[in-house]
């Protein structure tokens, strides 16, 4: 009898540890969770942002509230999420300066290992684009004429220490040639220079240029993604000049590190199955975005392969943020 007493105790107790995480995942949330996003409100971050978060209000039903604190190139939004309780209530929005602002910045407000990686929702596809009266059609031409007229060739970003910017310095690198990088405070103004002629190159999202580019103000030579965009076949990607490179703009979703693993996959396949949904996938589409909705082990992978891709260009490009 005993033996059979202590039979069905060893049963209750494993059955209660296997039923331990996914009891926490299917209770999970039972109040309002917080999303904070680290840029000031109307920005595409900002739009991606309160799309999820209202699909999770709907599946979750409880509120997520979007919580804005910009400020220090996203540090400020991105070390509140770190310091936040691990229960799955707070939830941060990260973007590609997640990724670059460790080895950018003198100064990190929180330690990457303090996050965990969700999903990395979406990815952002860059163009190389040129000044109608430029003289080449091509990267390849590009190449070319920066080879024949060292420090001759100048591009655009919409700012120092960007993924535009980076982008510039990594094909520099790999090309084995000289680009004089001109920063500049947004896409606007850059823009504006490049079609009038005072730079020759704009590197951007392909959505910011192609207005400019189907007006014939500026023409493109190539995207910077790993292949061909499939809603842009006839741009020639710079990884088929240079294979494995790619430099894509990301966004995605961080945890405080030591928030259960239940509620970590709850979040992300949430956010996955809102994010397939035909309206919010068209939505996110309008915006110039393309989804990816990784799973958390994908998304760390991604972290760290795109902050030693940053670190190494960074330190060889002696790239630094003016006081």
């Amino acid at each position: 009898m005993t033996a059979r007493r202590n039979f069905l105790a060893a049963a209750l107790a494993a059955t209660a540890a296997l039923a331990g995480p996914a009891s926490a995942q299917t209770s999970y949330p039972h109040g309002p969770t917080t999303m904070i996003v680290p840029f000031p409100a109307g920005g595409p971050t900002d739009v991606l942002a309160r799309i999820v978060s209202q699909q999770l209000a709907e599946t979750w039903k409880h509120p997520v509230i979007v919580d804005y604190k910009p400020g220090a190139s996203t540090m400020l939004g991105t070390a509140a999420v770190a310091k936040a309780a691990p229960d799955g209530y707070t939830i941060g929005v990260v973007n590609s300066a997640f990724v670059i602002n460790p080895s950018l910045q003198k100064k990190l407000l929180y330690k990457n290992e303090d996050l965990t990686a969700v999903s990395q929702l979406i990815r952002v596809p860059l163009a190389i684009a040129a000044n109608p009266n430029a003289p080449f059609n091509t990267l390849d031409e590009m190449i070319d004429y920066a080879k024949r007229n060292p420090g001759k060739l100048t591009y655009a970003s919409p700012g120092t220490g960007g993924t535009s910017h980076l982008a510039g310095q990594l094909l520099a690198r790999q090309a084995d040639i000289q680009i004089t990088h001109i920063p500049y405070k947004g896409s606007a103004p850059a823009h504006t220079d490049v079609i009038g002629g005072r730079v020759m190159v704009m590197i951007d999202p392909i959505f910011s240029l192609m207005p400019h580019i189907q007006s014939g103000r500026l023409k493109m030579l190539a995207t910077t993604g790993p292949q061909r965009e499939a809603a842009y076949p006839n741009y020639a990607a710079v990884a088929e000049k240079y294979p494995g490179f790619s430099v894509q703009a990301l966004i995605g979703l961080v945890v405080p590190t030591g928030t259960p693993a239940a509620i970590i996959d709850k979040i992300q396949r949430d956010t996955a199955a809102a994010l397939a949904l035909p309206a919010v996938k068209k939505r996110v589409e309008d915006l110039g975005m393309v989804i990816v909705a990784s799973r958390p082990a994908e998304f760390a992978a991604q972290i760290k392969k795109e902050t030693e891709q940053w670190a190494q260009v960074i330190r060889e490009a002696n790239i630094e943020l003016q006081e």
